[in-house]
């Protein structure tokens, strides 16, 4: 599966209105025959304008759920609904209903780009721990380090085991 240029979906269009049959198209441009005549109905509806896109366009929350709406609750098809909009793709659409359904019919805009690196803040004071307390935590700690020190010389014996018993099978 290739991901098509603007060049070659305009030449597949150009193919298509020629004559070219969509089964030749498909073989032709290593694409399924759902993405051709995706795109024939699109280019169709909004001209050959709707394929030149410098960026991502952005869709903000309340345009999806009427996109979405359209689906679900007027009973429309996937196909029609994201055609009708100009969407790139029908998988886009089917993307949206999926995390609508997900997330409980709420649309999450999830957030774009890197999250920032800044340390954490500790502005929290230190309560002074009594003696007794102290003690208690650094036992507990203790024993956690006891059993993850066992852990680890138990996987390490498995592992020479397994090791020994290739060897002797060579």
């Amino acid at each position: 599966m290739s991901k098509l240029t603007y060049e070659d979906k305009i030449n597949l269009y150009n193919d298509r209105k020629s004559g070219l049959s969509i089964p030749s198209l498909v073989s032709k441009y290593n694409i399924r025959h759902e993405v051709v005549e995706y795109l024939i109905r699109l280019i169709d509806k909004h001209g050959l304008d709707i394929l030149r896109t410098t960026k991502n366009k952005y869709y903000p929350p309340y345009q999806k759920e009427q996109i979405i709406n359209r689906v679900l609750i007027n009973k429309e098809s996937r196909n029609s609904v994201a055609i009708d909009e100009g969407l790139p793709s029908s998988g886009m659409l089917a993307n949206w209903i999926k995390k609508y359904q997900e997330m409980g019919y709420n649309i999450v805009e999830r957030k774009r780009g890197r999250s920032p690196t800044i340390m954490p803040k500790n502005n929290k004071p230190k309560v002074q721990e009594t003696i007794e307390e102290e003690n208690e935590r650094l036992k507990k700690e203790n024993l956690y380090l006891k059993a993850e020190l066992e852990y680890s010389k138990k996987l390490r014996a498995v592992v020479q085991a397994r090791k020994n018993q290739q060897q002797k099978k060579k």
